[in-house]
């Protein structure tokens, strides 16, 4: 009998979480499958003695062998793939071949209402095949500020974001895993779309301002045009793709579309969640010079 769950995106910061928390609800670690393009390398990050299997959007023949055995499904599209109708649907044709109980998907929040990102389509092509679904739509994650942001905050002390005093609500990444790890082992989580939030929104003055008190050293906020950001991540060498995109969130978070609170956490996971600021507690070691 098929129990196993296949994790695309393992080695990201939601693949990883989830993971944990799989592990950490009970689940055998061969029944968790990472689905990964170099298993060392994940080995490196992850659990070693998970059921890793070579795996690959842009190289189809990864495809059905990988999902002969799989009951369950939690797919993160690669921030560096935008066009899904080439790499994304003829996976998830594969899957509704191979007949899923459940296919988990890490959207957007507000995704319903914005046909423009590659979620939205993604979104409705699992709709129209008829898996069973849940959709993940978090807002924006705080690990942003660890990852993609955090060159900028640790070395030139600032924040670079073409978001102006536009408010944005943040949620911890290991929130996101928990919930999705518990929607696939609970019932009653098929055919739902779950908005998922911080507990309060911010803008980057404030932001600055946090990073600024708990490093004790100034941090400061630069909200350039779209102009002057797209030529400086230009410059830094980042896929125009990316630069789109990024220009995009932060636009929205610009008109004040960004910064809505749900208490899906809270019913979720009965707690609240992470705040920002126990957030940067844990993870000073980050920015830190």
């Amino acid at each position: 009998m098929k129990k196993k769950i296949l994790v695309t995106g393992a080695t990201g910061n939601v693949g990883e979480e989830t993971i944990k928390s799989l592990i950490e609800l009970g689940i055998e670690r061969d029944s968790i499958i990472p689905a990964v393009r170099n298993i060392e390398k994940a080995k490196e990050r992850l659990d070693k003695d998970l059921n890793y299997r070579l795996f690959d959007f842009e190289k189809k023949e990864t495809f059905s062998d990988n999902l002969e055995d799989i009951d369950k499904i939690l797919l993160i599209r690669p921030p560096a793939i935008s066009h899904v109708r080439r790499y994304i649907f003829p996976f998830i044709d594969e899957a509704d071949k191979a007949g899923m109980d459940q296919l988990v998907f890490l959207s957007l929040q507000g995704v319903e209402n914005n046909p423009l990102t590659p979620h939205h389509k993604i979104e409705r092509y699992i709709k129209r095949l008829g898996i069973p679904y849940t959709f993940l739509r978090p807002s924006f994650f705080m690990q942003n500020l660890t990852t993609t942001h955090l060159e900028e905050i640790k070395e030139d002390q600032e924040i670079f974001v073409p978001a102006g005093k536009g408010t944005i609500n943040y949620i911890d990444v290991i929130d996101i895993g928990e919930i999705a790890a518990s929607v696939m082992i609970e019932n009653g989580h098929i055919d739902k779309s779950y908005e998922l939030t911080g507990r309060r929104a911010y803008d980057f003055y404030e932001i600055a301002e946090i990073l600024s008190e708990y490093l004790n050293r100034k941090i400061e906020y630069k909200s350039p045009s779209i102009i002057r950001f797209f030529i400086r991540k230009k410059f830094e060498g980042y896929p125009i793709s990316k630069i789109i995109v990024m220009i995009g969130l932060y636009t929205i978070a610009r008109f004040g579309k960004a910064d809505e609170r749900t208490d899906t956490v809270e019913r979720l996971l009965g707690r609240e969640p992470t705040s920002f600021k126990e957030f940067v507690e844990n993870n000073l070691s980050k920015w830190k010079r």
